[in-house]
């Protein structure tokens, strides 16, 4: 009996160390919250974000959700499609001017010309390798489309005709990143290695994690090299002199165990990286050094999307119907009022 009780107490002094140290995180705060908490009337997974004007966009999520803003996405009505089915996942969204295009699952394309006020579906082949996962608009009649097995299409003709990029698919992958200049990397379903492709190539090149934690995600910088997340809080970016090669491994929090989700950039160098229960980190230098948003940790939600469309205009998006709005003018407000 005494062995039991003496195992008890050392069980609950060592949660009370875990919880002391998750409570007293040495990471400094931000000077200011600039992110707003809107409203949208869905308790749907949103998954996506795109806009065909700064007023005027679109959300996209699953049972077959669209949201639409014409104020630059303060506020969102939902739109409701005439599909056969309501259960469709809505992946993906992406706009070029007023041509957009809407990928999902299973297997389906909606294309407008008229910035959305009309939507036709686009048919696909029952042969397709997997489901869209990622579309992007590339201008008029124009866009590229990629799958959850890796397999990239082009249609230069509204998507009457679409035209491989890779011979062969990756394999099933948790998350796909595009840079701007058309690279890819995705990430293995597993997390246990992750794939590059850009354009000129005929496969994808497959890469081993560098690392016994599992890859979480990964994506571009702003000068085009590549980030990771990986299992337990770590970042780290490629070297810039040897796209093989990675920098240290850094751990913005160390002291909690809240998983990175997906990180953007709102400038060259402004980082702001999403986690699990409302965790929002910020870097003003490039990922040298991390500051925490501690007005957001009561948000009931993992955000694991981050995206910035200029400096001015962003959105974090997380479960249940979470949506974050960047307020560009309390930033500006408080860099001004520090300088």
């Amino acid at each position: 009996m005494f062995s039991i009780a003496k195992s008890w107490q050392r069980l609950l002094a060592l949660f009370a160390v875990i919880l002391a140290c998750v409570g007293c995180s040495k990471v400094p705060s931000t000077a200011y919250n600039p992110w707003e908490v809107v409203s949208v009337p869905t308790e749907a997974k949103l998954l996506d974000i795109a806009f065909s004007d700064p007023q005027h966009g679109f959300l996209v999520g699953s049972n077959a959700t669209l949201l639409e803003t014409k104020d630059g996405g303060s506020t969102w009505q939902p739109i409701e499609l005439q599909l056969e089915d309501q259960r469709y996942r809505f992946n993906t969204v992406s706009f070029s001017d007023k041509e957009g295009w809407i990928a999902g699952e299973p297997s389906l394309l909606l294309h407008t010309t008229d910035a959305g006020h009309s939507w036709s579906r686009i048919p696909l082949n029952e042969k397709l390798p997997g489901n869209p996962i990622k579309i992007v608009a590339l201008g008029q009649y124009s866009a590229e489309m990629a799958t959850d097995v890796g397999a990239i299409y082009k249609t230069t003709d509204a998507g009457l005709n679409w035209k491989a990029q890779v011979e062969q698919a990756v394999g099933v992958v948790r998350n796909m990143k595009r840079s701007p200049d058309g690279k890819y990397v995705a990430v293995s379903a597993k997390g246990n290695f992750y794939s590059t492709w850009e354009p000129g190539q005929t496969a994808w090149v497959p890469h081993n994690r560098n690392s016994s934690r599992r890859v979480e995600n990964m994506g571009f910088t702003s000068d085009g090299q590549l980030w990771m997340l990986a299992r337990g809080g770590q970042i780290q970016f490629s070297d810039p002199a040897d796209p093989e090669k990675w920098q240290d491994a850094k751990f913005p929090e160390l002291s909690t165990s809240w998983g990175l989700l997906d990180l953007a950039y709102r400038d060259s160098d402004e980082i702001w990286l999403g986690g699990g229960s409302g965790n929002l980190m910020r870097s003003p230098d490039g990922g040298k050094t991390w500051e925490k948003d501690r007005d957001v940790e009561t948000i009931p939600a993992n955000l694991y999307k981050i995206v910035f469309f200029n400096p001015k205009q962003g959105f974090a998006i997380g479960d249940r119907g979470v949506l974050l709005k960047y307020n560009s003018s309390v930033a500006s407000t408080a860099k001004s009022e520090a300088a």
